[in-house]
């Protein structure tokens, strides 16, 4: 009888709808984004919770992660522009960089230097003299010299200076370019207008802003003017676009916050400007206590206030629209104050505080130098600071 043959045959299933298989193939790739997405998420969650405790910690000691030293017998100060720093003395100006080499060097002969920085350009002046230097930071772009003693200046980020010329009778107020041409020049009549007391310029340089204080009667007044040099300027007497008076009361800073925003302080008060080209008052604050000195940034108007009641000071930061962020008491008086990003940095010889504009003591200590400039460096809780013969840089830790 005959084998039947085996057959390798088999009988295939039909094979799935490519709709179903495509579907299948989604979910498995969706899962592997969700769990690479997760894993990105917690490495994030990681990194920020360790930046804001380390950022929100208090330190009480400052160490050394790195040394720029430079060998200078001379008396100098310091001041942070662009990604460098500026020493100026008597016989010169340096530009350095932040390991505290000598990019440029510019000889100078200033009996009283004083200095007037925006981000792309700075004035160096003779105060009391008759030169200002203006330069970028690849350095001098012009030099001007004026006719009568230099009181005051003030500088755009283009590099035009005006600046406040001393006469007791009849000073003037002189806007230059960089390379010394006279762009605009008003006399100040004393008897009419006041004494010019305090000046700053916009950074498109197109707005001056100028406080003249008077007498009327027994009585002190300010009166602030903006002047517009710009084509709305032009329609104007004088390019005065703004004019505002305050009685009982010295007006002595100005200072413009970004392209629209100017803060007006005087010796119990402050007043908020907004306008680019006729500014208008939008909010002025009263303050409760002795103005000790003033600072800002683009973001924040502080003020060290006199505590009236107990002994210290207060700490108090506005933000840009008039309103109260932060009010600290700190125990100490600082000569040196200024706003680097969000922290309110404080110096005065080796003694240093800084505080968040939450209202973090980051820091409070002796440096173990004396510092005669300071600001933050990459990374975190890092920071340059200069004294006399070399560039640090320094880290908070505990």
């Amino acid at each position: 009888m005959a084998q039947k043959k085996k057959t390798s045959f088999k009988i295939l299933t039909a094979p799935e709808d490519l709709s179903e298989i495509k579907h299948k193939i989604r979910k498995v790739r969706l899962a592997k984004i969700r769990r690479v997405l997760t894993l990105l998420i917690l490495i994030s969650l990681a990194v920020c919770g360790t930046y804001l405790l380390l950022d929100n910690q208090t330190y009480a000691r400052a160490r050394t992660a790195a040394e720029y030293p430079i060998d200078i017998s001379d008396t100098s100060s310091y001041a942070q522009f662009a990604d460098g720093i500026v020493r100026y003395n008597r016989d010169g100006v340096v530009f350095l960089n932040r390991k505290n080499e000598e990019q440029w060097i510019q000889p100078t002969q200033l009996q009283n230097p004083t200095i007037c920085v925006k981000d792309n350009a700075f004035a160096v002046a003779d105060n009391g003299g008759n030169s200002i230097l203006v330069f970028t930071r690849e350095g001098l772009k012009g030099e001007i010299e004026t006719t009568l003693p230099i009181e005051k200046i003030a500088i755009s980020d283009q590099g035009i200076v005006s600046a406040i010329l001393r006469n007791e009778n009849s000073p003037q107020i002189i806007s230059y370019d960089a390379t010394g041409n006279i762009l605009v020049e008003q006399q100040v009549t004393v008897s009419t207008t006041g004494y010019p007391v305090a000046l700053e310029m916009s950074d498109d340089g197109n707005m001056l802003a100028v406080s003249y204080l008077y007498t009327e009667g027994t009585a002190i007044k300010s009166r602030v003017i903006y002047y517009n040099f710009g084509e709305t300027g032009q329609e104007r007497t004088d390019n005065i676009v703004m004019s505002e008076e305050y009685d009982n009361t010295v007006m002595a800073e100005i200072f413009f916050m970004g392209d629209d925003r100017s803060i007006v302080v005087g010796d119990d008060r402050f007043v908020i400007y907004r306008g680019k080209e006729v500014p208008e008052k939008q909010k002025e604050i009263t303050l409760d206590q002795e103005i000790q000195s003033v600072f800002h940034s683009d973001r924040y108007i502080g003020f060290i206030l006199l505590n009236q009641e107990k002994s210290g000071y207060e700490l108090r930061l506005y933000s840009r629209l008039g309103e109260q962020v932060l009010s600290r008491e700190i125990s100490g008086k600082y000569s040196n104050v200024k706003i680097d990003g969000s922290e309110v940095i404080m110096f005065d010889g080796s003694r240093c505080c800084i505080i968040t504009a939450s209202g973090i003591v980051k820091f409070e200590g002796d440096l173990n130098v004396e510092a005669l400039e300071i600001f933050q460096a990459p990374g975190i809780n890092r920071y340059y600071m200069m004294s006399v013969d070399e560039l640090r840089v320094i880290y908070l830790t505990k």
